[in-house]
């Protein structure tokens, strides 16, 4: 079949088949970010350049290359957001958020740009969660914030995946470390390529994160970033460790991480597995502290992470992690005739508003196809309404994987089946639960999550 076109390079279609997995995936995201108090925040898909160039860094792959960037008929010059992080701060100034009490704690969900060679766990059009604190420059909240990230991966079963965690320094100390990597890297300019040289005077440290092999080969033995931070990083990061600690949380610390973002000070860390090959940074994160005042705010200490989706079900899949199966239709009502097509619809309706799932025909099939379709979406029940039903005002309603029937006045039919639904459901507690009658509340949770 020739059809008029295809998707974009570097963008997916998330099929009804899968987009059940990403819902569940996303909701369990989400009550993690509730639980720890956050609230979500959602920012409009494209904003003023001047934003991006300002707080991701001019000097960056981001800005130096893979924004989507036009001008539009008025002349302004739009950028797509090629992460959420720049947004969420303009919303939060914009807006005035931080009159409500500080920490501001937000969290959002939302689709990414970015123009790169499009390959398994990188698209152009990909999917980010993340979390951000506005207003709290403790420790604590650098580890509240990596304990969420972790409590998600262990919520999903995931165990191939490690924290990596580094300082970067503030402004201030992390000015003798850019003297020592431009004297370092100075002494290898002919190896450099020709974007890591623009970086040399500008933001050195840009060359740390640069995927050139010849660059990473120079990176290998360049200055430490933790022999330069000043006593006041250097005493923040002990504590962001000794809360880590305290939650059990385990880590390496990775003296090379520095994170592709400029914004980025003290704090930074990752969350990295071997599953999914070389694009193996599942999250990443850290504090910025600058972040506010570069963009014309009051000086504000803030700190968040994202994690890309699309890589995330990368490593599920590679993990074999097993989610809950689909939620199907609670019950099909196939009719024969008209009134019974009728008084099907009807009663589809009331089931719906009942809060249970149910599906008639609205195709025209005859019986046989109705059924077949009804096997087809997997409906745990079925009802076949015909005139003799009608007359009887009664049917009845099939399991359909044990064959067994309960007759039901139609009259009555939505109180009937929901008695069903929720007698299938204490007993599937009973036997999730079982008889251990001295469980405790603790361990009841873990059973029934």
């Amino acid at each position: 079949m020739d059809i008029l076109t295809k998707k974009v390079k570097g963008t997916e279609d998330i099929l009804p088949s899968e987009s059940y997995k990403w819902q569940f995936v996303e909701e369990l995201m989400r009550e993690e970010a509730q639980k720890n108090g956050f609230k979500e925040i959602r920012t409009p898909v494209f904003e003023h350049t001047v934003l991006f160039n300002r707080s991701v860094g001019e000097t960056t792959d981001v800005v130096q290359k893979e924004m989507y960037t036009f001008d539009t008929k008025g002349g302004e010059s739009i950028t797509l957001r090629p992460e959420g992080t720049a947004g969420a701060a303009r919303a939060y100034l914009e807006h005035a958020v931080y009159n409500e009490g500080l920490p501001v704690k937000v969290y959002y969900q939302l689709t990414c740009y970015r123009y790169e060679k499009a390959q398994a766990g990188r698209q152009r059009e990909f999917h980010q969660f993340g979390m951000e604190t506005y207003g709290a420059a403790d420790a604590g909240a650098d580890a509240e914030m990596i304990c969420a990230a972790n409590n998600i991966f262990e919520r999903l079963g995931l165990e191939n995946i490690r924290l990596e965690i580094n300082s970067i320094g503030c402004k201030t100390c992390r000015k003798d470390y850019t003297n020592a990597l431009k004297e370092y890297f100075g002494e290898h300019k002919a190896s450099l390529c020709e974007t890591c040289l623009s970086r040399l005077d500008r933001n050195p440290m840009r060359i740390l994160d640069c995927k050139n092999e010849s660059c990473k080969k120079i990176a290998r033995n360049a200055p430490v970033v933790l022999d330069y931070i000043c006593s006041d990083c250097s005493e923040h990061f002990d504590k962001v460790k000794t809360f880590l600690n305290a939650a059990d949380v385990e880590f390496e610390v990775n003296p090379t991480i520095v994170r592709g973002l400029d914004y980025y000070t003290k704090t930074v860390f990752e969350f990295v597995t071997d599953s999914i090959g070389a694009q193996g940074t599942v999250c990443g994160g850290g504090r910025y502290d600058g972040l506010i005042e570069e963009l014309g705010g009051q000086p504000t200490p803030a700190l968040g992470f994202a994690m890309g989706i699309e890589r995330l079900m990368m490593v599920m899949k590679a993990e074999n992690i097993e989610l809950p199966e689909e939620d199907t239709c609670d019950i099909y009502i196939a009719a024969l005739g008209e009134d019974a097509m009728i008084r099907a619809f009807g009663l589809v309706q009331d089931l719906r508003n009942s809060s249970i799932t149910a599906e008639t025909d609205i195709m025209g099939r005859g019986l046989r196809a109705q059924m077949k379709y009804a096997n087809k979406i997997k409906a745990k029940y079925s009802a076949v309404i015909g005139d003799d039903d009608l007359k009887n005002n009664s049917v009845k309603i099939k399991n359909m994987t044990t064959g067994e029937t309960v007759d039901a006045p139609l009259d009555d039919f939505v109180e009937v089946f929901s008695d069903i639904i929720l007698n299938n459901a204490v007993g599937a507690l009973n036997d999730l639960i079982g008889t251990d009658a001295d469980m405790s509340f603790s361990d009841f949770l873990n059973r029934i999550n």
